[in-house]
């Protein structure tokens, strides 16, 4: 090694590629650069020129140790933090879209809570029917406020740093509550079937026990579904991506920052989840036919009409959810001729819209509903006094 290391006059950088990256090195007397790499050098030799470099420039020690790092090292990488950018192209408008996001949420939360309050204050309307309604306020309001509150602070504060672990909790979240309301809506679905085309034996079927089973089947199903993808993106290389175009974090969103193949990814994510919504939809479908049936075999025109109004609630609530969730998803997924900005704010609304109007259609539509948050919130001294 005696003529190799020793240091010239004219010490003048040059560059050599080596495994398809640029490092800068300091020629050694001797020998050129290039012609040194070529000969089959030790590593201590090639160690000893990245620790002369290194009295030059910080950079060429840490390209050096990059350049040494064995291949599972550097497909680890995971960015400690990744950053949400809002809505690509409306940065600007941030703080105006903020109003109307806010109020939904807000109402959201006033509307779901209220008739949490009001089944939980009355107890004739600890039936079944109404005990899956408080589920589904329970899975708007997850749905929502996982996501809603980083997406203000986000347009207020300009707070979109976001550490990996809370970033993949949100995600979690995000997809369980989505896969709990659907299994939640077909329940709903199955209680009304039972309730028209079976009703005397709607209290031995729907009783207090089967309405906690499907609880818990609607969150071990969920579990079960989404929990996978949390290990499908840790094992994910990000190699320093770390800049999330959206307003929250998405499974798809995340993967499509990794520096490597992420087909598992999206074969998962497409195929499993959707395949166990398009199931509850199938479901659903079957109930409602099957419920239709039994109203046109019903003799009265106005048995017709109150079994079929007792459904209408149900209905509407079930387009409000699938018809924003499929085509958010399907334009994400195929639709990429949609500009950014519109993905993202339909994503937007299909985490407001249902928890939003769930409330509102069923205290319109349903009586006894009306009635009991009359006599709840607008007369309470009655309501205690009548108790």
């Amino acid at each position: 090694m005696g003529s190799c290391f020793k240091p010239r006059a004219d010490c003048a950088r040059t560059s050599f590629e080596y495994r398809h990256l640029e490092i800068p090195l300091i020629p050694c007397a001797g020998a050129d650069v290039r012609e040194y790499l070529v000969q089959p050098c030790s590593l201590l030799a090639f160690l000893s020129c990245c620790l002369a470099s290194s009295l030059c420039s910080r950079q060429t020690v840490h390209q050096c140790q990059v350049l040494l790092m064995p291949p599972s090292n550097l497909t680890s990488s995971i960015p400690a933090t990744f950053v949400l950018a809002g809505i690509p192209g409306m940065e600007k408008l941030h703080v105006w879209l903020s109003i109307p996001f806010c109020s939904m949420y807000l109402a959201a939360l006033l509307g779901n809570g209220v008739l949490l309050l009001v089944v939980r204050a009355e107890q004739s309307l600890h039936q079944p029917m109404y005990l899956l309604l408080c589920m589904l306020a329970a899975a708007d309001l997850m749905l929502s406020t996982t996501t809603v509150p980083k997406m203000l602070a986000l347009f207020w504060f300009h707070a979109g740093e976001i550490s990996f672990g809370a970033c993949l909790t949100q995600m979690f979240f995000l997809h369980f509550s989505f896969s709990a309301e659907s299994v939640i809506l077909l329940a709903m679905a199955f209680d009304r079937f039972v309730a028209i085309c079976h009703p005397l034996r709607y209290a031995a079927v729907l009783t207090p026990m089967t309405v906690v089973k499907v609880g818990l089947v609607a969150l071990l199903r969920s579990f079960c579904i989404i929990f996978p993808c949390v290990f499908l993106l840790r094992r994910l290389p990000f190699c320093g991506h770390s800049l999330i175009p959206h307003t929250y974090c998405e499974h798809m969103g995340i993967a499509r920052l990794a520096c490597a193949d992420i087909s598992a990814n999206v074969l998962y994510g497409l195929a499993v989840p959707f395949a166990a919504i398009v199931l509850d939809v199938a479901l659903i479908a079957a109930s409602y036919i099957l419920i239709l049936l039994a109203l046109f075999r019903l003799p009265s025109r106005t048995a017709r009409s109150r079994a079929f109004n007792t459904c209408i609630s149900h209905v509407c609530v079930i387009f409000l959810f699938y018809i924003p969730a499929f085509f958010t998803v399907l334009t994400h997924r195929f639709g990429g001729e949609i500009p950014r900005h519109v993905h993202i704010l339909l994503a937007n609304l299909y985490v407001l819209f249902p928890p939003l109007l769930n409330p509102i259609v069923y205290g319109v539509r349903t009586r006894q509903i009306r009635e009991k948050v009359v006599k709840v919130l607008v007369c309470p001294t009655t309501h205690r006094l009548q108790e």
